[in-house]
């Protein structure tokens, strides 16, 4: 398991990042779950953050961590195809499997991916999602340069890539969010030690010609 911050971590926002009253970032450690747990969860706080805007309130956002159990998880805009192996196959090696609202198409969580899932109101912070995304891109990009990794982007896929301009292209850090009334959920999932096995039964994110890699 993934050493990670306390479990819970209140941190005020500075005022420059939103000309509106200040509000609290609340950063939530669950250490591993199952992955449908924590999806209703995110639906929960979603719910709360979206009915608090709509009665003029200033709700807190939170930030989930979280390791999850093996699982896929198909994006609405996925298919089915990029699915590898049948139901038989995933039963035997004890992976789940769920059709969810991110954008995006299949992909792999698992033990050692640091999986994070920010419920931010975009509006509050001035920011489009193409910035938001943008944002987490950038954020891991800065992490991986810490340990000395060259983080980069793709053109025209999301996510942070390892050598993305040549034919040797891999993927490091994968991501997907869901918006209603500009609140996000789901978020990004960075291979730190991960079972890349698990990847070799499906065509991860959509992708037939690059591969996978972790930290």
């Amino acid at each position: 398991m993934l050493k990670a911050p306390p479990l819970y971590v209140q941190v005020t926002m500075p005022n420059n990042i939103s000309d509106k009253p200040m509000k609290h970032l609340i950063w939530n450690d669950l250490e591993v779950k199952p992955y449908h747990e924590i999806w209703k969860l995110q639906q929960t706080l979603q719910h709360a953050i979206i009915a608090a805007k709509l009665n003029k309130q200033q709700p807190d956002c939170q930030v989930l961590m979280v390791e999850h159990t093996p699982v896929y998880t198909l994006g609405k805009s996925g298919k089915a195809t990029n699915l590898l192996i049948d139901q038989q196959k995933l039963s035997q090696q004890g992976i789940d499997l769920f059709e969810i609202e991110r954008g995006g198409d299949i992909t792999f969580h698992g033990l050692g991916q640091l999986v994070v899932y920010p419920l931010l109101d975009l509006e509050y912070f001035n920011m489009g999602v193409k910035k938001y995304v943008d944002t987490l891109e950038q954020v891991v990009i800065d992490l991986l340069s810490e340990y000395g990794i060259n983080g980069q982007r793709l053109a025209g896929a999301t996510g942070v890539w390892l050598e993305a301009s040549t034919a040797h292209a891999r993927k490091i850090c994968a991501m997907g969010i869901h918006c209603s009334r500009f609140v996000t959920m789901h978020g990004l999932a960075l291979n730190v030690n991960t079972d890349l096995r698990y990847f070799s039964y499906i065509n991860p994110c959509g992708f037939t010609d690059k591969g996978v890699t972790s930290m």
